[in-house]
């Protein structure tokens, strides 16, 4: 709890250093990491992460998983998994699915749920493949009939080998409109240059959620300003991109003071997370 109000945090990469592709300061942006919670090999102490999540307010928090090995490398599903042992109802994580590495892709993804994924992250940009990719309609019917939410990294990305074209917002109308009843949370919120796109997604369809990782609170209503803030609010997920931000609580709050009342604050920061992910934290 922080304030008094739960707290979920979906967007975290706590990487193993061994195998990540960028050098570590690129990672890390500037992020100081807390005393132990690396062991001298680069890997996360679960314990400690679980600690530290707690002394930020975070009530739950899911880990990605990336299979990006143009970008920034390999953090696996077992990586990720690892780590919900220290708390399994504090830490969740999510699946990464790349069909340039994944072959079947149901297969894959099946795998990653039975290790105790909760969403489907899938990374265009990094992977290079759009979102619209044929291969990848056997894994999203699977999250589809699974009630599994499809999180779909929605802005640009500065790290080399990025291919940004393929966070293209029309790449998604087909998706939304062959899978029905599917949720779909678009991380990073149209970082770059699809703010717009973004929030007319969430506006005009009860299945897309805008999810905040990445981006600066204090530049919020700027980069939604031709939208209604009040309707437009009650569409987010909170979300950090940790490590890359000074600190969770303090993105939280700075998030809650935006939204208009205490309902949409609730909202924001747990109870959207809660529903779209299906998450059970101990509050």
């Amino acid at each position: 709890m922080l304030d008094g109000r739960p707290l979920i945090d979906v967007h975290l990469h706590p990487a193993r250093r061994a195998s990540l592709k960028l050098d570590w300061a690129t990672w890390m942006q500037g992020f100081t990491p807390p005393d132990g919670l690396y062991d001298e090999a680069g890997d996360v102490r679960p314990d400690v992460f679980d600690a530290y999540l707690a002394s930020e307010g975070v009530d739950a928090a899911v880990a990605l998983s990336e299979y990006s090995p143009r970008v920034t490398g390999w953090q696996t599903a077992e990586d990720m998994a690892a780590l919900t042992t220290a708390n399994p109802r504090r830490i969740y994580f999510a699946a990464n699915i790349n069909p340039h590495v994944h072959y079947p892709v149901a297969d894959e993804l099946e795998r990653q749920i039975a290790l105790g994924a909760v969403a489907l992250k899938i990374h265009p940009v990094h992977a290079g493949f759009p979102a619209d990719d044929q291969t990848m309609y056997p894994a999203y019917e699977i999250c589809q009939s699974a009630g599994l939410p499809l999180v779909i990294h929605f802005g640009t990305s500065t790290f080399p080998g990025a291919l940004n074209r393929f966070a293209d917002p029309a790449l998604l109308d087909r998706v939304l409109s062959d899978f029905r009843t599917l949720n779909v949370v678009l991380a990073h919120g149209g970082r770059g240059w699809w703010y717009d796109a973004a929030a007319f997604l969430a506006l005009s369809d009860p299945r897309v959620f805008i999810e905040l990782s990445g981006l600066p609170p204090s530049r919020l209503k700027t980069y939604y300003a031709k939208h209604n803030w009040a309707r437009l609010t009650r569409r987010m997920i909170f979300a950090t991109d940790w490590p890359g931000i000074p600190g969770i609580a303090a993105n939280a709050r700075a998030v809650a003071a935006l939204c208009p009342d205490e309902e949409t604050a609730s909202s924001v920061l747990a109870g959207n997370a809660m529903e779209v992910y299906h998450l059970k934290p101990a509050l």
